[in-house]
């Protein structure tokens, strides 16, 4: 009987401990199940904030291109003041068809532009552009300003040509036109004037 009773209790050891590892192995398995839904989950609220994360950002591109814009106003409100502000610029007569190399600009003696001219330049120009070649500032009174161009015919001769001109700057902005014409008749191809 002694037998009987230690295998019975044998047995309810046996149901003691195996239920407790029964239900640790069905909580370990929930789980695992749900770690393996998490990722899911995670997903659907990491596309819905992706999503969010994008629109900020795009909002937040936009106003940095603004403010950029604004900046680029007032900094050239601060650096050329409209009392003291003078602006080149630099165009080719109707049907010109020499090719334009290098333009050089001189106020007072002291230089301020240089620019030598990529084909698309030169093409944007014979189709009508204009070029703003120098933006500073000078005092008012009267001033000089010496334009030199370097180029080439369409016979395939070298140009270089120079002409100096005077002009009275007052308080409003100045805003004066180079206008590059007949280089190949030998005679005063760059005319000035105002705009």
């Amino acid at each position: 009987m002694t037998q009987r009773i230690a295998i019975r209790l044998s047995r309810a050891e046996r149901l003691a401990t195996e239920r407790p590892l029964r239900a640790i192995q069905v909580l370990i398995l929930c789980l695992f199940g749900g770690l393996l839904a998490l990722p899911a989950l995670a997903q659907d609220l990491s596309k819905e904030q992706m999503k969010g994360l994008d629109e900020q950002v795009q909002e937040i591109k936009s106003d940095v291109l603004s403010i950029a814009a604004e900046l680029t106003t007032l900094e050239e409100r601060l650096l050329y003041p409209s009392n003291t502000q003078v602006a080149v610029f630099v165009s080719l007569a109707e049907g010109e068809d020499f090719r334009l190399d290098a333009v050089q600009l001189s106020i007072n003696g002291e230089p301020v532009a240089h620019h030598i001219y990529s084909f698309k330049e030169l093409e944007a120009l014979q189709k009508g552009g204009v070029q703003r070649i120098y933006t500073g500032n000078i005092p008012t009174g009267r001033h000089e300003i010496n334009v030199v161009v370097a180029g080439k015919l369409s016979s395939g001769q070298d140009i270089s040509e120079t002409a100096t001109f005077s002009f009275d700057k007052q308080v409003e902005p100045k805003m004066i036109g180079v206008e590059l014409a007949n280089l190949n008749a030998g005679s005063r191809g760059i005319q000035l004037g105002e705009w």
